[in-house]
């Protein structure tokens, strides 16, 4: 009886099991009108990565159904969807809740009707996109609750009825399109959305004045406006949102002071002010702010002296105040407690004393800006400490004893970027035997000693920079030649060497460059570095502003302003990556060699002011991508080579040049002028023989008429033969005379 009871019990569970199944089944299965929705939608798009195949819509990838059959979920990011949104068939699903198209590349409009049937509709994400035209008239409903329509190309203003029924938004971020108009301050009315948390406008073209009403949105938490055009004051009531924790207002035209009342946001955790035009000075009180982790007010008005208070917000992860009109003595300031400090940037203003050495304390600091200001002394070997320290920049100071410094920096086994430009202002550039036991920058990628009047010569632990990308050495007094290993870097593309007195040739073994012969090689290997601070270079009053990562800089040679002298070598035309090339105001000679048309991405080309000649060669046509070119102010001749892009510069590149005929220059050339340019050209040792009947019909006459005349005398004298082959000076008359000697040695062995 018990084994029977037993097996009765087991079978019932099993059917139960069963029956469960069934039935779950039953309630999971997609209603064939969804069905014929979602495929009617993918029908409409094409891409690589839906493969709905199967009976049961609920079981396809990205579709989610609730218990009676109806799609709810249609989440497909980054699925190679391309087309337009099919708003027919999308409306048919009028229970979706949630959808996701982001990362795809889907185009046209968003149709009002569309979104007005999607009535449940809580979660819509279409950002990453080629969406455009303007926003729909509405939301879809009440119960929309998170709204992303960033990266796309949507345009125009928002509509006033927008946010009327989104009565529980908590999330709205449309940064990075091309809107228009102003910042609805709408949308935190009570009746529209007092829930919400996201707001994100930034980088757009909104413009005019930040509307009172941000402070209705009491649960606000980020609030991004950055990259717009917005101007006049911040609105009081944002004060009100204390539950903020994020404000990002960057790179407006927004002004006045930032009030007291700032302290109120007990909760901020980041605020970025950073290029705006605000004014006067910190408040008193903002060290009272002691979540803050995020302070970045550089590129402003701001005066007066750092607030003591400040060194209070022990939370502090980044510091940013460059570029503003502070002053004081920092070395009072006790950065002690900022333990989790990693970035402090206080350049471009008036600081004064020396570096605070409390600075040292600050373990986490990966980068160190104090450039620009009035500090003084010498670098103590405290630095060392900062075992992290990967970005140092202390140049246009008043810092002395270069040597030491970098004896001292050497050890910085992290360092990655140096700029001490404008500092130890006259002093001698380190030399091999101060640096004799040289073994450190070994990660250094950015080396910056421009504008510091050094003296010397380049020095030869320079070659030993096996990582150094980008090299300034700019207004100097470097004497000496430009030193052959200095083309051996195997990570080197960018040099500035300009307004120096380095005199000697052109080192060919600079043509090898291996970042600018073999770029691709390496530059994958570099792509991801980015520099941890702005990076700008020169003095306060005209800073020049730098890509923030290396990858981004224009490979560039500008060895302008110097006394170098010599051809322009041939082999220069390896530097096939080469972006600049400046060789202005120095002392070359010869022609300009032809195969500067193999670089392909010159951008930038400079040879005015020295004492060049030949003709400008007709293959520089094909340099598509110039933007700068002169060539003024050398002994060149002949046409400018039409139908190029030579001749949509200005006149002023070619001028100085008094045998130059043809436009832009107002001087016409004559008939004969492009032949005789060219037969001279043809007779250039670096353009080959070109028209070799002629050459031959030259050597036959030569050698009838000038055999005894001109060889009588060189048969028996050696010395003779040698000096007359040296005072040729085309390759067509020597080939010429070549030919004669080795007749005259062939009669001599026949006597």
């Amino acid at each position: 009886m018990l084994v029977q009871a037993y097996n009765l019990m087991a079978h019932g569970f099993l059917l139960f099991l069963l029956f469960s199944c069934i039935i779950s089944t039953n309630i999971h299965a997609c209603k064939p009108t969804e069905r014929s929705s979602l495929l009617s939608f993918a029908s409409t798009l094409s891409s690589l990565h839906l493969n709905w195949t199967s009976i049961d819509c609920c079981r396809w990838k990205g579709i989610t159904c609730d218990q009676d059959g109806w799609v709810t979920h249609l989440l497909l990011p980054s699925k190679g969807l391309k087309g337009g949104i099919p708003s027919s068939s999308l409306g048919n699903l009028t229970h979706l809740t949630h959808v996701n198209f982001s990362h795809n590349s889907l185009y046209g409009s968003l149709d009002t009707q569309f979104f007005m049937s999607l009535n449940r509709l809580e979660f819509l994400d279409l950002s990453y996109n080629l969406l455009s035209e303007e926003l729909p008239l509405s939301l879809p409903s009440s119960n929309i609750r998170t709204v992303d329509l960033s990266s796309n190309h949507f345009h125009g203003a928002i509509p006033p009825s927008f946010f009327q029924q989104a009565s529980n938004l908590t999330s709205f971020n449309v940064s990075n399109n091309t809107l228009t108009g102003y910042v609805p301050s709408s949308i935190c009315l009570r009746h529209s959305s007092p829930f919400l948390r996201l707001l994100d406008f930034s980088s757009n073209a909104f413009s005019g004045n930040l509307a009172p009403g941000l402070g209705k949105c009491s649960e606000l938490q980020v609030f991004r406006v950055g990259h717009n055009n917005l101007s006049g004051l911040l609105p009081e009531d944002i004060y009100n949102c204390t539950k903020l924790e994020e404000i990002a207002l960057p790179l407006n035209f927004l002004h006045g002071t930032i009030s007291d009342k700032i302290v109120n946001l007990t909760n901020l955790a980041s605020l970025d002010l950073y290029y705006n035009h605000f004014d006067g000075e910190l408040p008193l009180n903002l060290g009272k702010l002691s979540m803050l982790k995020f302070l970045t007010f550089d590129f402003n008005n701001l005066e007066g002296a750092l607030p003591p208070s400040l060194m209070n917000c022990t939370n502090l992860v980044e510091l940013r105040l460059g570029s503003n009109n502070l002053e004081g003595d920092i070395s009072m300031l006790d950065f002690s407690r900022l333990s989790q400090l990693t970035k402090l940037d206080l350049r471009r203003n008036n600081f004064t004393g020396t570096i605070p050495r409390s600075l040292y304390s600050c373990r986490s600091v990966k980068a160190i800006g104090l450039s620009g200001n009035l500090l003084e002394g010498q670098i103590e070997d405290d630095i060392l400490s900062l075992k992290s320290l990967s970005f140092l920049s202390l140049g246009y100071n008043r810092f002395t004893n270069l040597t030491g410094a970098m004896k001292m920096l050497m050890s910085c086994r992290s360092l990655h970027a140096l700029m001490l430009g404008g500092s130890f202002v006259g002093e001698g550039m380190p030399s091999d035997d101060d640096m004799v036991d040289f073994h450190g920058f070994k990660n250094l990628r950015l080396l910056n000693l421009d504008d510091c009047q050094l003296t010397g010569q380049i020095p030869l632990w320079l070659s030993k920079l096996r990582n150094l990308e980008v090299l300034f050495l700019a207004y100097n007094q470097i004497t000496g030649p430009i030193p052959s290993w200095l083309g051996t870097l195997p990570r080197l593309f960018y040099i500035n060497l300009k307004d120096n007195r380095i005199s000697g040739e052109f080192p060919k073994q600079l043509c090898r460059l291996p970042r600018l012969v073999y770029e691709p090689n390496i530059a994958s290997q570099v792509e991801a570095f980015e520099i941890e601070l702005p990076l700008t270079i020169g003095q306060n009053s005209n800073p020049t502003f730098l890509p923030h990562r290396l990858a981004y800089f224009a490979a560039s040679l500008d060895l302008s302003n110097n006394n170098i002298n010599g051809h322009i070598p041939a082999e220069i035309g390896q530097l096939q990556f080469l972006h600049k090339l400046a060789l202005n105001s120095n002392n070359f000679s010869g022609i300009i060699p032809d195969q500067i048309s193999n670089l392909k991405n010159l951008e930038v080309f400079n040879l005015s002011m020295n004492h060049l000649s030949g003709i400008i060669p007709l293959s520089l046509a094909s340099l598509n991508f110039l933007k700068e070119f002169d060539v003024s102010y050398n002994s060149l001749e002949g046409p400018i080579p039409t139908s190029t892009q030579l001749q949509s510069f200005e006149a002023s590149a070619f001028e100085g040049n008094l045998k130059l005929c043809g436009a832009p220059l107002p001087n016409k050339c004559s008939p004969n002028k492009g032949i005789d340019a060219d037969n001279k050209n043809n007779k250039d040792m670096h353009n080959g023989l070109h028209q070799l009947p002629w050459f031959y019909m030259f050597t036959a006459l030569g050698f009838i008429v000038g055999f005894w005349g001109v060889c009588g005398c060189l048969i028996f004298n050696k010395t003779w033969r040698y000096a007359y082959f040296r005072f040729i000076d085309n390759v067509q008359d020597r080939l010429l005379y070549m030919m004669i000697i080795v007749r005259i040695n062939m009669m001599k062995r026949r006597t």
